[in-house]
């Protein structure tokens, strides 16, 4: 994430913004300054781009231009955002009415979380990638090949180095995530003059309503129409993966415990989280299937042992080596059937150069990848041949 503290502004940056927002004030470009001619032209016409499972945000076509409407930037949002992009110029747009306004082709993007790094792959434009925060946290092999060149500039973790290496690198877009505090940076990056876009995909609550929006990222970066292919190619996968178990008459579904203690709290995915709908569409009976939520559960140890003691399988044990190492961190877990008989199950099977998980880099734009995973754990008859992917199972050492 970047972060940012106003009050730690060099006095070089301070100029610097301060000479942004005069221009980005000036009587030409505000709006009460509409150029004669255009007060009477017709309305832009808008034509929906229809989504097949994202809910989170809503795509609008004119011509070559896009509108791009956040709906869920986060949980419980009151407002929405609305991105312009534009390929074409419009006399007859308004751009004063965006919360950004990005303009096409791009050369120099911004990103904050690695959930984001996946797109430009897909999409063919990892050459985009000019910045990001913790280089270390990036796994995927062409932008590390960029990162080696040191052609991605290291954003740190310093609240006031971040915003000023963003300025300098002056990018023709930024994507933030609401999940740390980049809301309060929207403000200073309008400012300065750099168009910053809120990505709110870990709002949606199914696994192909995540990965579709790569086309919110497609929309933004002009490659709507390659973002629609590779989604649909997911979306297939996906779905045949999930046909493998909804043609089985399943006697019983196996058991699923998942998550682990935390400072005495055991955090575990709720019932209506990406994780627990995954759990599900791969035949499994997620232990806390009745319990509400979208994020995470925080349960009591006593709790948690009385539901899940004799679950079959524990799968998302956090990133342990090994059985030895989650005894050691806390006895507790030696009271579980799915320890005792080895059936502990972790996201931690491949990962970066510096150490970063894969998992939470593509996982998220590839549920069918991790779908085929849970269906080898959960029943491994159904894919005999296939070798795990992001899982592993953990050994005693």
């Amino acid at each position: 994430m970047v972060y940012f503290d106003a009050n730690l502004v060099s006095p070089l940056m301070n100029v610097f913004l301060k000479s942004r927002l005069i221009f980005a004030l000036s009587p030409c470009l505000l709006w009460t300054c509409t150029p004669s001619g255009n007060s009477h032209e017709a309305e832009i016409q808008w034509e929906e781009i229809d989504l097949m499972h994202a809910r989170g945000f809503t795509l609008k076509k004119s011509g070559k231009n896009f509108l791009v409407e956040v709906l869920a930037p986060f949980p419980n949002a009151e407002n929405s955002f609305r991105y312009l992009v534009l390929a074409e110029q419009d006399p007859s747009l308004d751009t004063t009415e965006f919360d950004a306004v990005i303009h096409l082709p791009l050369n120099r993007v911004v990103l904050t979380s690695t959930t984001q790094v996946p797109h430009l792959d897909l999409l063919g434009v990892s050459d985009y990638l000019s910045g990001f925060p913790n280089l270390d946290l990036i796994s995927s092999e062409s932008v590390r090949k960029r990162i080696n060149a040191g052609e991605v500039s290291d954003l740190g973790s310093g609240p006031t180095s971040n915003l000023e290496k963003v300025v300098e690198l002056d990018p023709d877009l930024i994507m933030l995530s609401t999940l740390g505090n980049d809301l309060d940076q929207l403000d200073l990056y309008r400012r300065a003059g750099i168009p910053a876009v809120i990505n709110g995909d870990y709002v949606e609550e199914t696994p192909l309503g995540r990965a579709e929006w790569i086309k919110f990222s497609g929309a933004l970066m002009g490659e709507l129409d390659e973002a629609t292919v590779v989604f649909d190619s997911i979306s297939s996968a996906f779905e045949a993966a999930g046909a493998l178990i909804q043609n089985q008459e399943l006697i019983k579904k196996p058991t699923v415990l998942s998550g682990v203690l935390y400072q005495d709290i055991w955090y575990a995915p709720g019932n209506k989280s990406w994780a627990a709908a995954l759990l599900e569409a791969a035949g499994g009976q997620y232990i806390f299937h009745d319990l509400d939520g979208t994020g995470s559960l925080t349960l009591s140890y006593e709790y948690v042992l009385d539901q899940a003691q004799n679950a079959d399988y524990w799968i998302g044990a956090a990133d342990f080596a090994n059985l030895s190492a989650m005894a050691n961190a806390d006895q507790r877990y030696l009271a579980f059937d799915a320890f005792r008989n080895q059936q502990v199950f972790t996201y931690t099977h491949r990962k970066g150069e510096k150490g970063g998980l894969l998992y939470f880099e593509l996982g998220y734009v590839r549920p069918d990848l991790v779908l085929l995973d849970l269906i080898k754990i959960l029943n491994p008859d159904l894919l005999p041949d296939y070798e795990l992917y992001f899982y592993t199972q953990m050994d005693e050492k």
